[in-house]
């Protein structure tokens, strides 16, 4: 029998592994292309049914609320029973709620649609990002930076998409729809990928290893990085410190998402009120600021498998801080549009190296830490836009800008991070 190269099948695997990365990111793009579409419409469904800002809050608190909610609850479940078919699944709940919101025909109905909308992007997360690190090879940071760029892709879509439904009316969304089919379709194979691979690894952890198995393992990671952990890992851990730990990365987070919703739901306005620009600039401003955050995301990713985790934290939330506080004080578009970019791309190389370093914290959880920390952006997301927009009805988007400015200085936390997950566990 004719032998087969090591680093040949090494090279399959790797490719076979990337395959299912790429369908990964292209589901997170064409979900949150669909999960953006709302708060792209704002200006428009702020005329059409005559909203103030306090209303354009609660719309997104509640489709965060939706989405942050049940997040974790989904994550939790799937570790002990993986469900690859809720991918899909999840992808319908989403085409319901964009199919209602493109009828919408009152204020309720709108809340109900986004209500199912953030449904839909709760089942998928956890699951998706469970998935993206079975794919990984060993290299965490940057699968879940590929998967997660995806989605901020799919974000920076959000205005281009918007400018179809000014064009063309709210009726527009319902072509939107056929993204949500193509997703259910990319998603279906996923599922079909993650169900046949859970059945080969039940069949080989129910058999004993030979020596040449530990030896073939140790030289090609990329299955065995695969395997979600079940082991007592987490039994060495001191709880307290570990959630310790926690607690700062979720602070880490909320001020980043808290400043992201002032950029992501006011910018716009702040545009047109302050500088007196039309919708159309604004939202090409939004899609510029998008897109810088989706290019920090995976800089973010492949910077933090090289120099580590907290090191990519503490840079990206921290300093931003600069840029932030420069923002209110510059009275030109191009400066305001240099600056939303700078802040866009450090910023957002946060995310996934939180998101990794939380999971090598608390091993054999990837479903719960996934779900933790998406849910946890959701709702922090929403209640900021909420809160920001009661106080911009009471103050001004002005005032608003410049007290959130301050928000990156949190990041002075991450010094209190152990240097890898590894010492917070001893």
């Amino acid at each position: 029998m004719k032998s087969v190269p090591i680093s040949s099948e090494h090279g399959r695997a790797r490719q076979a592994v990337m395959s299912v990365l790429v369908a990964l990111s292209v589901a997170h793009l064409l979900n949150d292309t669909i999960q953006t579409l709302p708060v792209a419409m704002y200006p428009v469904l702020k005329e059409s049914f005559a909203l103030n800002y306090g209303q354009i809050g609660l719309i997104t608190f509640v489709f965060q609320l939706a989405g942050s909610l049940l997040q974790p609850v989904i994550g939790f479940y799937t570790d002990r029973r993986p469900m690859p078919y809720s991918l899909p699944l999840g992808m319908g709940i989403t085409l319901l709620g964009l199919v209602l919101l493109s009828q919408a025909w009152s204020y309720p109905v709108i809340i109900f649609a986004v209500a199912l909308l953030g449904t839909g992007s709760a089942i998928f997360h956890p699951e998706s990002s469970r998935v993206a690190r079975m794919a990984s090879g060993g290299r965490h940071g940057f699968a879940q930076s590929f998967f997660q760029v995806g989605g901020n892709l799919g974000s920076s879509f959000g205005p281009l998409a918007a400018m179809v439904v000014v064009a063309r009316g709210q009726g527009a969304l319902l072509w939107f729809g056929l993204i949500a089919v193509l997703a259910i379709a990319v998603l279906s194979w996923v599922g079909r990928w993650y169900s046949e691979y859970l059945g080969r690894a039940k069949n080989v952890s129910a058999k004993p290893l030979r020596a040449e198995q530990v030896r073939a393992r140790a030289a090609n990671p990329v299955s065995a990085a695969a395997v979600p952990a079940t082991g007592s890992g987490a039994a060495t851990m001191r709880p307290g410190r570990v959630w310790w730990v926690v607690v700062i990365l979720l602070l880490l987070s909320f001020s980043k998402y808290f400043y992201m919703a002032s950029l992501s739901n006011y910018y716009t306005f702040y545009l047109i009120e302050r500088l007196g620009v039309s919708v159309y600039t604004a939202q090409l401003c939004l899609f510029a600021f998008l897109f810088a955050v989706a290019a920090g995301t995976i800089v973010g990713g492949l910077v933090g498998d090289r120099v580590g985790r907290k090191r990519v934290i503490w840079a990206s939330i921290l300093g931003s801080a600069p840029f932030a506080l420069a923002l209110p004080q510059v009275g030109t578009l191009w400066a305001m549009v240099v600056l939303t970019i700078f802040i866009g791309v450090i910023l957002a190389s946060a995310f996934s190296a939180i998101l990794v370093y939380a999971q090598e914290l608390i091993p054999g959880r990837v479903g719960l830490v996934s779900g933790l920390f998406f849910g946890f952006s959701f709702g922090a997301g929403g209640l900021s836009s909420a809160l920001l927009g009661r106080l911009a009805d009471a103050t001004s988007l002005n005032f608003v800008f410049h007290l959130c400015a301050w928000l990156p200085l949190i990041g002075l936390l991450a010094g209190f991070l152990p240097k890898d997950p590894a010492q917070a566990r001893t």
